[in-house]
């Protein structure tokens, strides 16, 4: 068993083991597709390049990280995207989630408010072949209203409260993935989802550890 394959059995086990928190006992195919197509060595550091199949967060500069794979798969499956959904995701970093979010919708906007990362996951993700993700540098906290509404939405870092744009950004009947909670504090995974008439349920899911959600903190709704 190589080290890819060794990463995947311990997300299937990691899963399972959450599974009365999440409610989730198995990733749905199409995701662990995805984990297993995409090469998670393209997304970490040269110096991190034997790391790139343990399941952990791996620093990749500029204060932030790329998430722990099994994070990573259990959020994209959080989603419950479709092969025709648009979806945006907030903190792009090195890229590696849209990747995957790729291969599962049929196209994904990113965005990162660190120039220098949203420029390098630009050209990342060009030589991988993504051709259905678009980049762009901005402050997560006001999303990407051109673009919107989006069937879904994924936050890859914490903010201490659900930001009011990205609400407003998603369609009725989707759903957002974000952490919330403050830096070195207790940080808690939410789905969030929008039913027809616009009402808003929300439910903890996993406590987590996110690197902070840097913008504009608009005032709280």
């Amino acid at each position: 068993m190589d080290a890819k394959q060794r990463l995947l059995a311990e997300i299937v086990a990691e899963v399972r083991e959450t599974a009365r928190y999440t409610g989730r006992a198995a990733l749905n195919p199409r995701v662990m597709a995805a984990m297993a197509a995409v090469p998670r060595e393209a997304f970490v550091p040269p110096v991190r390049v034997e790391e790139a199949y343990v399941n952990a967060p791996l620093p990749i500069g500029y204060g932030q990280t790329i998430s722990q794979p099994y994070i990573v798969a259990l959020m994209t499956d959080l989603l419950d995207a479709d092969a025709g959904d648009t979806v945006l995701e907030v903190g792009c970093g090195s890229g590696y989630q849209a990747a995957i979010l790729a291969r599962i919708v049929k196209h994904v906007y990113s965005m990162d408010i660190v120039e220098e990362l949203a420029d390098q996951a630009r050209e990342r993700l060009r030589r991988l072949g993504c051709v259905n993700v678009e980049v762009r540098c901005g402050d997560g906290y006001s999303g990407w209203p051109v673009h919107a509404p989006f069937d879904a939405i994924v936050v890859t870092a914490a903010a201490p409260w659900i930001p009011p744009a990205l609400i407003e950004q998603l369609k009725p009947g989707g759903r957002l993935v974000i952490p919330i909670g403050q830096p070195f504090s207790a940080q808690e995974l939410v789905v969030v989802e929008k039913d027809a008439g616009g009402a808003i349920r929300q439910r903890a899911v996993l406590p987590v550890a996110f690197v902070p959600l840097v913008g504009g903190y608009p005032e709280e709704a």
